[in-house]
């Protein structure tokens, strides 16, 4: 513990933004539903922080080099602070849109700025026991967040207040950190062509995740809503999603390093469908149905943007793994604007049920997807794949770096052995 104390600060804040974050999202979706907005609209509203978080990934590097972590986060955190305070003020569509696309961007920013703080700061000693509590730190205060929402109530303007809050209140940690600011990160190559180039399953399949997670983080308020839970229900079932996505990461993660990454890319798939179906079709609007549908949806489809990376970085050569790490988040991003846009005209047109609906079938399209491609390529043996499963989250290409080094000796192996059979073939060829 005397190892991660100075790292303190730093996961103080990360669990802030995170929570803050995680509470704007589901708060956000209610609010505008009592506000008369439409679902289609709410849709937009959640597709513009997706804009901006996807327009914060590609240009957070250039801000960091240019200006620094510390000034990079304070002025991050003051723009997302008014941005959310300011929505109470103007209740529009359009503004809301606006002031949610600008959230994007300063959350991209921020999450950015502290794993990459986190990542020149944590060594291989410390850096599992880091991981470890960061993880904890985003379960919890993502979970915790969510009864805020009962506790206070969606009407008034307590809750904006209670973000901008958390958002000011994050500068205080990091301003008790080490006062030496990190050396300023190497620019995040984005190469659209090459990531496909070196996994077309793995492209489609962060797109995917982003239709269909997004999808739900978005609107799965309004579906809980509109099918008859109560408040305190709702913080329930958006917790239960995340929570059970927890659950499967490693198992999933284990077996797909010992056997064809595909087939496990497929179960989980398999098993989102499954769920979704479950929930459209079966739960009704029982509480405790709709709790075990979205908890094992959670199981199966939260696990599927580290199933898709970790195949991509199985293709990459030695040297791409920057590259496969920023554009599946890029990619990722791109299926965050569109899934929330496209779900939410479905609840307008067939109700809440649409929204597991369309998730089911963007779900079984991808698994015809994944079988094509189990035909098109042999799968890389266990012995030649460059580095393990990870359990990545979705805040920024960093955390990918931060992950990624907890293994380098162990990936240098592999890559080397990789290497060598290849060029074995090649002398046989």
């Amino acid at each position: 513990m005397s190892q991660i104390r100075p790292l303190i600060p730093l996961l103080l804040t990360a669990g802030i933004l995170i929570g803050g974050n995680g509470l704007q999202g589901t708060f956000i979706s209610l609010r505008a539903l009592e506000e008369g907005f439409s679902t289609s609209l709410i849709g937009l509203v959640g597709a513009g922080y997706n804009i901006g978080f996807a327009i914060g990934c590609v240009y957070v590097t250039r801000i960091l080099r240019a200006i620094g972590h510390i000034r990079t986060f304070s002025a991050m955190a003051a723009i997302a602070s008014a941005a959310a305070i300011a929505m109470v003020l103007v209740i529009e569509p359009g503004f809301w849109f606006l002031m949610r696309l600008v959230a994007g961007i300063c959350f991209a920013g921020l999450f950015a700025t502290v794993e990459s703080w986190l990542n020149a700061s944590v060594t291989n000693a410390n850096r599992a026991r880091t991981l470890s509590i960061y993880r904890l730190v985003d379960l919890g205060s993502v979970t915790a967040a969510q009864y805020l929402i009962p506790g206070v109530g969606i009407g008034g303007f307590e809750l904006f207040a209670i973000i901008s809050m958390a958002l000011t209140l994050s500068l205080v940690p990091i301003s008790f950190a080490d006062r030496s600011s990190p050396v300023a990160p190497e620019a995040i190559r984005f190469d659209v062509k090459a990531l496909w180039n070196i996994s077309p399953l793995a492209t489609i399949g962060c797109i995917v995740v982003g239709l269909t997670n997004a999808a739900f983080r978005s609107l799965g308020p309004i579906y809980a809503q509109e099918i008859g839970l109560s408040v305190t229900a709702i913080a329930t079932f958006m917790s239960a999603g995340i929570i059970g996505g927890v659950v499967l990461q490693y198992p999933l993660g284990h077996y797909s390093d010992q056997i064809d990454r595909r087939l496990i890319i497929l179960i989980a798939t398999f098993g989102s469908l499954v769920a979704g179906l479950f929930l459209a079709f079966g739960a009704g609007s029982d509480e405790w149905l709709n709790f075990a549908g979205i908890f094992a949806f959670g199981a199966f489809a939260m696990p599927l943007y580290s199933l898709c990376s970790a195949h991509a970085n199985d293709h990459a050569a030695e040297g791409q793994h920057a590259l496969v790490s920023a554009g599946m988040l890029f990619f990722w991003s791109l299926g965050a604007i569109i899934g929330p846009l496209f779900a939410s005209f479905m609840l307008d047109l067939f109700g809440p049920r649409a929204l597991f609906i369309y998730t089911a079938v963007i779900l079984f399209l991808f698994m015809l997807y994944t079988l094509q491609r189990m035909t098109a390529r042999e799968a890389v043996p266990a012995g030649e794949r460059a580095m393990p499963f990870r359990n990545l989250l979705r805040t920024s290409s960093f955390f990918n770096k931060l992950v990624g080094g907890s293994h380098p000796q162990q990936g240098h192996l592999r890559q080397d052995a990789r290497s060598d059979r290849i060029a074995e073939r090649e002398d046989q060829v």
